[in-house]
């Protein structure tokens, strides 16, 4: 009989890749998705540990995987992603019923360690950084099973080299790794042709994309001074063939060249939406943070995109209670964040990460007093956001179709180029399919969408795809 699986993806949309290609490997080993995890012969857990309480939730988890287990002493458990990176020997020793724990290096060898557990016993593996020269390394260098065939992730680089003080993704992920730009280019053009119109870029920080590849050339003796850099490789990939859109994250603010700003203006299928995380609007904070920059080399930043690319949606991360931020710390933020007019943000409340050097920090702030900062600075945001909205009532946009509401089944939802969500009604011919390119006039908003009436069909997906539901 075939086997099933079951994935379950905690964290970021890298790790949502990650997911695709074990599935993809899962598959090609003979496998099928299981229809609900308690009947799956192998249970995956991707995890993250840059969430607070990750290993307790892990835990959780993992202690209901050991009631189901001893029902069905042949499910295999596995676990994988960062917190696997970080506490692989934590893991088997807390939790001795898991059959294999691999870390974020050698996502490739997922489906093979699976194998060997069978045969031979637990497996643990995670390499180490030194040994990630292999192609296989890059997620989308694997075999993919994805949610949705209109659209795809392609990892572009894998590692991180900044330190940020508060973040644990180096140790985990390792030094900055950069895949080959022609291969880049070729796996678009392969997804292209796979039906696939809208691209998302992913790294740790993809503007710094090429540095290492630029480094190994300088130390090869090759001349370096038409090395591609990001804002090359946002133009080649957004000239591919059937490539409607081409969307990034994550950038990091000190690294965002005036070259892929002018890249992102330029190129017609890149969209018009800039995620630059700022995470504190005080000096003071952001250098404790080691972030690279100030709030004034942010907004310059902010300014000059916002002056380059035409009808420019900005998106941001933002950390609250740092260790050591002030009252007037806290006002700069504010400051900084009414001063940019955010169309959403993401705000968190700082939490220690073990491994991290803001985790021995003195100065903690009070956790009543960093909700209120939360709750005053996402009142700021939903302003600017409700405002934005605002301003786009009578506009005609071109949306991407996703699904049908998961509220209202009447209704079907997109986004737009900005990455807006916005709703509008199924027509008597019925809803239009995931991966259709309509125009769409707004003619109401709300603070986290907007609200629409079909003008026209521009194109539609190549391939037959599912109706998934989407969440309002």
């Amino acid at each position: 009989m075939t086997r099933t699986y079951h994935i379950a993806t905690y964290g970021c949309q890298m790790n949502e890749h990650d997911t695709e290609r074990i599935a993809g490997l899962l598959e090609a080993d003979g496998m099928a998705p299981a229809g609900e995890l308690e009947s799956a012969d192998v249970v995956v857990l991707n995890t993250c540990c840059i969430r607070e309480n990750a290993d307790n939730k892990l835990y959780a988890k993992l202690g209901d995987l050991k009631v189901l287990k001893t029902h069905n002493p042949d499910m295999q458990i596995a676990v994988g992603g960062c917190l696997a990176q970080k506490d692989r020997d934590e893991i088997r020793e807390r939790a001795g019923h898991v059959d294999v724990v691999f870390g974020t290096h050698n996502v490739h060898r997922a489906a093979q360690l699976l194998d060997d557990a069978r045969q031979y016993g637990p497996q643990v593996e995670v390499l180490e950084a030194a040994a990630r020269d292999d192609a296989e390394a890059f997620p989308s260098a694997l075999p993919a099973r994805r949610e949705v065939d209109y659209s795809a992730w392609v990892t572009i680089q894998v590692g991180c080299d900044n330190n940020c003080a508060f973040c644990i993704v180096p140790a985990v992920r390792g030094p900055e790794l950069s895949r080959p730009f022609d291969d880049l280019v070729a796996e678009a053009q392969r997804l292209a042709d796979d039906g696939v119109s809208e691209i998302t870029l992913l790294g740790q920080n993809v503007n710094s994309y090429g540095r290492d590849l630029t480094l190994a050339a300088r130390k090869a003796g090759e001349d370096t001074r038409v090395r591609p850099l990001f804002g090359d490789l946002l133009r080649a990939v957004g000239a591919v063939d059937g490539i409607e859109r081409v969307r990034y994250t994550s950038p990091h603010p000190k690294d965002l060249r005036p070259e892929t700003i002018e890249a992102m203006a330029e190129t017609p299928s890149v969209c018009e939406h800039l995620h630059l995380p700022v995470q504190s609007g005080s000096d003071q904070v952001l250098a404790a943070m080691h972030r690279g920059y100030t709030g004034e080399r942010y907004l310059e930043r902010v300014n000059l995109a916002k002056a380059t690319i035409d009808d420019l949606a900005i998106t941001t991360d933002i950390i609250v209670g740092f260790p050591g931020e002030t009252d007037a710390d806290h006002r700069a933020t504010m400051e900084l964040v009414a001063e940019v007019g955010y169309d959403a943000a993401y705000i968190f409340i700082y939490s220690p990460r073990p491994g991290t050097e803001a985790a021995s920090l003195a100065n903690t702030v009070p956790h009543e007093v960093a909700v209120e900062r939360l709750e005053e600075l996402r009142r700021v945001v939903q302003r600017s956001s409700a405002h934005n909205h605002q301003e786009r009532i009578g506009r005609t946009e071109r949306v991407l179709v996703e699904g049908l509401s998961k509220r209202d089944p009447s209704q079907q939802t997109g986004r737009t180029g900005q990455y807006k969500l916005i709703h509008f009604p199924v027509t008597e011919a019925g809803p239009l399919r995931p991966g259709t390119y309509a125009d769409v006039q707004v003619v109401d908003a709300a603070r986290q969408y907007l609200v629409g009436e079909l003008v026209e069909v521009v194109s539609r997906p190549k391939t037959r795809v599912r109706i998934p539901v989407v969440s309002v």
